[in-house]
């Protein structure tokens, strides 16, 4: 026969478990606040230029990535129980966060009949292609990973 084992908790022991067996299953709290560290990281990237710094522009002068600011102001957290997300539906971002080259391509003028270059009139140009540089803006750095953590330590511990 095995012998019976009783453990007494005391209260204060019982409702900290209690406290913490909430907090486990009732997330969302904190993935808003990472959603939020992220999205405040991304931020920092497009005012930074980047951290590390991007890759400077070729053909004007200014910041990458911010001359209309459309790509910044694209960017978007979502968050549930279990996900901390940033992104964009921004159909250029994926390369400019990463880099490539875009294939070859025609370019037709929209609104006028010809396309003015340098005082010269096409009614079409091939493109070759462009090389884009690798300019990630969806990065974390060493300190947005620590402030993560912080986050949920301070979740886990109830010191919110």
């Amino acid at each position: 026969m095995e012998p019976e084992i009783t453990l007494t908790i005391p209260p204060d022991l019982e409702a900290a478990l209690a406290a913490l067996e909430k907090r486990v299953k009732r997330r969302t709290p904190l993935m808003e606040q990472i959603a939020n560290i992220m999205l405040n990281a991304v931020d920092e990237n497009f005012i930074a230029g980047g951290r590390p710094a991007w890759k400077p522009l070729k053909y004007r002068d200014g910041q990458p990535l911010m001359h209309t600011r459309h790509l910044h102001g694209s960017i978007t957290p979502w968050h549930d129980n279990d996900t901390a997300v940033v992104g964009t539906n921004v159909v250029y971002a994926r390369i400019q966060n990463q880099g490539g080259k875009t294939r070859p391509h025609e370019i037709r003028p929209r609104n006028r009949q010809a396309l003015r270059f340098n005082g010269r009139y096409a009614k079409k140009v091939n493109h070759p292609g462009s090389d884009i540089p690798a300019r990630p803006f969806l990065t974390l750095t060493d300190h947005d990973l620590e402030e993560i953590q912080q986050a949920v330590i301070a979740f886990m511990t109830g010191n919110e």
